[in-house]
């Protein structure tokens, strides 16, 4: 009976995570450059301690890998709005200073003269970040290449800022961190920059990624689990009252 009962709640832990990252695709569907990303896979889990060396449970890992889909394109205009095309992925700072990549190409150069995306993340260039003179105008080339000019000087030529730090991860896993950013699968990579893939990185100015969250998909399967829960709840309940009718039974008159 106990096996039962263990099975039943390790199933439900289960779904809890992935209720959870449901949740976070249904909060994130109008987010510019959200990505998916789901758990790994389940595996059986062995519990410690006294009884049967059988005792096994069911779960799924904590991790998510980032599914790099494209989502909607909309198209903005504006000169340092970008989206990355294949499996680009750009180049941010993170809070604790770490390098963390992203699909959010909302840019803008900051009060302080750097370029940051509308989320406050620092963007990074090739050299580090990229510093933008005051009144500049900026545009981005397909290769990533910043360029600025002076407003009042429409004859001078186009001054070379920075380059993007751009990297292809259709051969590097990427995994969401607790920031909401993209970092390395691989232990020994996370928080840092990672080998550019095979495919050429590349952008398209003037236009935004929309999130490649599904809201309809996301709804049907959220019902989905919430009726598996159910069920889940029901057998623990039953499991108890056989296991108190069978103490019953075994009580001396």
């Amino acid at each position: 009976m106990d096996r039962l009962a263990f099975t039943s709640l390790g199933a439900m832990n289960s779904q809890a995570t992935i209720r959870a990252q449901i949740s976070n695709n249904l909060a994130n569907v109008a987010t510019t450059g959200f990505k998916e990303s789901y758990s790994l896979a389940s595996q059986a889990v062995k519990l410690e301690g006294p009884g049967n060396e059988t005792r096994y449970t069911s779960a799924h890992g904590l991790s998510d890998v980032i599914k790099l889909q494209p989502g909607a394109s909309i198209t903005t205009g504006n000169a340092m709005d970008i989206s990355m095309n294949d499996k680009t992925v750009l180049g941010v700072q993170a809070e604790n200073g770490e390098i963390g990549f992203t699909r959010r190409g909302d840019l803008r150069v900051s009060p302080t003269g750097v370029i940051e995306n509308a989320a406050g993340h620092l963007v990074l260039g090739e050299q580090g970040p990229i510093n933008v003179p005051q009144g500049y105008l900026v545009k981005i080339t397909a290769d990533g290449t910043v360029y600025g000019r002076q407003p009042n000087n429409p004859l001078a030529d186009d001054e070379a800022l920075g380059q993007l730090l751009l990297r292809d991860a259709s051969q590097t896993p990427l995994t969401r961190r607790p920031d909401g950013l993209f970092e390395p699968l691989n232990a020994e990579e996370r928080g840092a920059d990672f080998l550019t893939g095979p495919l050429p990185v590349s952008v398209r100015s003037g236009q935004l990624e929309g999130s490649n969250a599904n809201p309809v998909q996301a709804m049907v399967q959220m019902m989905d689990f919430s009726r598996s829960f159910e069920a889940h709840t029901k057998m623990l309940a039953e499991i108890k009252s056989v296991d108190e009718t069978g103490s019953t039974m075994m009580r001396l008159p």
